[in-house]
């Protein structure tokens, strides 16, 4: 009996793998198996840099929170420990932004809480 090969199924493989390897550069984007580990390595970064982006985040929010705070006389880590006891639902993500792009209504949020 001969041997049955699915081409069929190993070419849409191969086509997927150099369509996810469009616009790299050199022979990354054109023979298949350059590709393949190519895009194995591009989405191990991926699936890192989707949690890295997270923590990359709450540190910017962080260090601009601080930043704020520092210009009325406190420091970060007593700030947060006073918003939490003041039972105020804003997170570091809101406060941030407030520290940023509205100081006036950051300025009212760390009065209350002193």
């Amino acid at each position: 009996m001969p041997r049955s090969v699915n081409s069929v199924a190993s070419r849409a493989r191969r086509k997927k793998v150099l369509k996810q390897a469009k616009g790299y550069f050199g022979r990354r984007k054109n023979v298949y198996t350059v590709a393949k580990n190519a895009v194995d390595k591009a989405m191990l970064y991926a699936y890192r840099d989707r949690r890295q982006k997270k923590r990359n985040f709450r540190a910017l929010w962080i260090t601009r929170i601080n930043a704020g705070v520092r210009l009325h006389g406190m420091s970060y880590s007593q700030f947060m420990g006073k918003v939490k006891t003041a039972n105020i639902e804003l997170n570091r993500k809101v406060l941030a932004d407030l520290a940023m792009n509205h100081p006036e209504a950051f300025e009212a949020i760390v009065n209350k809480v002193k």
